[in-house]
Formats: C-alpha cells, sequence, structure tokens
C-alpha cells in the first residue's frame, strides 16, 4: 500500500477534529514529557505528527527546537493552520520513517516521541528500519516516549491492520541501551465515542 496516499486522502477528506486519534488534550505525552525536565532548547522529533495538538503545547510551553515530522504533506499543512504564525517556530518534515530521505540526516536529539505511528508498521523490515532511524537519531541519555495500541487494543486504525505492543515487546526491540523509566495502559476515547487502549512508555538511552 502507498502510505503516503493514504494518509493523504485520510486528512484531505476529513475534519481533523473527526478523525479517530485526534486528542483534544496530549496530556498523557506532556505527563511524560514533564518527567525528562529538559532545558527549552532541547531537540524534540515528533514523528508522525498527523492531527496531534502536542506541538501546539510544546511550543505554549516555550520549547525552542521542536521538529514535526509526518508522512502527509496534507496533515502538516492543517498544522500548520491551525497553529498559524506559531509554526514557523518548528522545523517541519514531510518523511517515511521507513524509508527515509530527509530524518536520516538530522542531528541527533533528545527526545523521540510516537503516539500511534509504530502499530500502522506490520512488516518486520518496517519495524526494523523504524527502529534503527530511532537508534540514529536518539543522543546518549536522550528519551524516547512510545504511545502504540497495546494487546487489548483494537486490530485495525483507519482501515489498517495494526500491530499491537507491549511495554515488554518494546523494551526487547529498543535493547539494553534503553532503560524504561514508565510505563502505563490509557484509554483514549475517539471524538465518535469508541474506545482504544493504548500502551504508553517513557524510555531513556543509557549508551
Amino acid at each position: 500500500m502507498d502510505l503516503e496516499l493514504h494518509w493523504n486522502t485520510a486528512y484531505e477528506n476529513s475534519n481533523t477534529e473527526k478523525l479517530g486519534w485526534y486528542e483534544d488534550s496530549p496530556e498523557p505525552s506532556l505527563q511524560l514529557i514533564k518527567k525528562c525536565k529538559f532545558d527549552k532548547d532541547a531537540r524534540l522529533l515528533n514523528v508522525g505528527v498527523g492531527a496531534t495538538t502536542l506541538i501546539d503545547e510544546l511550543i505554549k510551553l516555550g520549547y525552542k527546537n521542536i521538529i514535526g515530522s509526518d508522512i502527509s504533506s496534507i496533515a502538516v499543512e492543517k498544522i500548520k493552520e491551525r497553529i498559524g504564525p506559531a509554526s514557523d517556530l518548528v522545523k517541519w518534515i514531510i518523511d517515511d520513517l521507513t524509508n527515509p530521505k530527509k530524518l536520516i540526516d538530522l542531528p541527533t536529539v533528545d527526545l523521540w516521541n510516537d503516539r500511534a505511528v509504530l502499530h500502522f508498521f506490520n512488516d518486520t523490515w518496517d519495524q526494523d528500519a523504524y527502529f534503527s532511524l530511532l537508534k540514529k537519531l536518539v543522543k546518549p541519555n536522550g528519551f524516547v516516549i512510545i504511545a502504540a495500541f497495546n494487546l487489548s487494543g483494537a486490530i485495525k486504525c483507519s482501515g489498517l491492520p495494526v500491530f499491537r505492543y507491549s511495554k515488554e515487546m518494546l523494551e526487547e526491540r529498543l535493547g539494553y541501551d534503553f532503560q524504561c523509566l514508565d510505563s502505563f495502559n490509557f484509554t483514549y476515547t475517539m471524538p465518535g465515542g469508541d474506545e482504544r487502549p493504548y500502551i504508553y512508555t517513557l524510555f531513556q538511552r543509557t549508551k
């Protein structure tokens, strides 16, 4: 499947606030970011920004090196329209996490933040490419936040099959260089009222 086309179509044909993964408040992600105690100059990479309101909150909190990446140019344009002139404070990158052309050349980052992207990669090759990029970009002592459908979660989202995770599965994929600092289950309520169980995890790179 052409994922760029799929996600461009999804964002083009829907009101962002009606999308099944839209959050009015990204409180679970903010909760974990606050635990990291970043300086305002920290480089915060948000992958698969999609319909996120987290970028808005990071700008309000005064972070100066925010990076927003997505495979969908339409998703990014919609976020920029919503945020307005403050979107100029963000470095925007249109790229594919499993076949990166631009992200691969980024300087190392203090945070890799992913809510609801990883679980769309079902093929082992795509998963390997994702974690390879993550490990290339996260600096020593840097942090990783991954929020994905947990083992009780839905088996499909946006018409696509998903690969569900537990904390232990993410620990195995990240390896001994990353220590899990926090994890919790969280039930997200979609705009339409359906519930989606997630696992939220916070890791720190130790080497």
